[in-house]
């Protein structure tokens, strides 16, 4: 960005200070470097950099410049009057004069001229005033960028309970735009959180979280055991762990160091089950085929998980009861995260 400044000296054409930072040092401070112009025929041409740096009595104040002062501007350029923009932009006269002042004093120039009938634009006021209808115009489609962007939220599937708890939160907040990912593991979605770079994550938290990252449960998820027809248990209105003991639990996709991994592991020492994971996982449409097709294999899903199969494989959903197999279902957050949609869904999902 370059701007414009005269020196004080009348001999000399306008300077142009330029922020520049060496290719050498990306990361450095840009310094201000001293640039004279040629001047010919009234324009402002070719450049030469002296290569020395400004002293401080040229040194230049880049102002950063109040929004709300420049909306108040605008208000009082467009009424004439500082008493219309007050009632206009529902503040006070004296809060309207108190900006316009601020704003005069940050650029050093006067943008009005007043008068008891009013308030009239100077030629520096004439010169801004299409340039702050852009700025006040840029921060508002800024603002509604921020507040239209979806809210991202993490799942280990979609088939799974938190991605039904989703869709819940969505028929029941259709003004929320979401995005649905399903990242791989623990460690990458809670990394993802703390970076910013999803909202949400729903997962089995067990270790502690970065800094500034908050959780809370919201599913405990009841087991079903999943068996074919030829299945000895495929008639059982219900079965128990120690039930479950006796027969080997197929669980493709378990993958060693996964939050998953850690609670089947836990699971098959608290109940003395055999949970494993034989074989390549080729999905969720092989597990069923294969179940349906082997009368000895067996599997674990959520009470709340989505799994759909042909009608020639009958297979059956039996609840595990006495005890009931809960896996815990965190949902994930950043504690500074400001967006909408994130309130909505933690109102949603831990009510109170």
């Amino acid at each position: 960005m370059a701007m414009y400044w005269n020196a004080p000296n009348p001999s000399h054409v306008p300077y142009v200070l330029t922020a520049y930072a060496p290719h050498s040092q990306p990361n450095r401070r840009p310094s201000l470097l001293l640039v004279t112009r040629e001047k010919l025929s009234g324009s402002v041409t070719a450049a030469q950099t002296t290569g020395r740096r400004l002293r401080h009595n040229y040194s230049l104040y880049c102002p950063c410049v109040d929004t709300l002062a420049v909306r108040t501007f605008v208000a009082v350029a467009d009424t004439g009057q500082f008493s219309a923009a007050a009632d206009a932009l529902d503040v006070t006269q004296q809060a309207v004069s108190k900006r316009v002042a601020a704003l005069e004093s940050e650029l050093g120039v006067r943008l009005f001229t007043r008068t008891p009938r009013g308030a009239g634009l100077t030629s520096a006021g004439r010169a801004m005033l299409p340039h702050a209808r852009t700025v006040i115009s840029s921060a508002e489609r800024m603002m509604a960028s921020v507040h239209a962007a979806p809210l991202r939220v993490d799942v280990i599937d979609r088939r799974t309970g938190p991605a039904a708890l989703l869709r819940d939160f969505h028929r029941a907040h259709p003004e929320t735009e979401a995005e649905v990912l399903t990242l791989f593991d623990a460690d990458t979605a809670i990394a993802a959180v703390a970076a910013g770079e999803i909202d949400a994550t729903f997962r089995a938290v067990t270790g502690k979280l970065p800094r500034g990252v908050e959780s809370a449960r919201v599913l405990d998820e009841p087991h079903e055991l999943l068996v074919g027809p030829g299945h000895v248990l495929a008639d059982a209105g219900s079965v128990t762990p120690a039930q479950l003991a006796h027969h080997p639990i197929w669980i493709p996709g378990i993958v060693p160091g996964t939050e998953w991994a850690a609670y089947y592991e836990e699971l098959a020492g608290a109940f003395g089950l055999r949970i494993g994971a034989k074989g390549p996982h080729f999905g969720t449409e092989s597990m069923v085929d294969v179940l349906a097709d082997d009368g000895t294999m067996a599997s674990l899903i959520g009470q709340r998980a989505r799994i759909v199969w042909p009608d020639g494989h009958a297979l059956r959903r039996i609840p595990v009861r006495d005890p009931e197999l809960r896996y815990p279902h965190c949902l994930v957050w950043r504690a500074d995260n400001p967006h909408p949609g994130l309130k909505a869904l933690r109102r949603f999902l831990v009510p109170g």
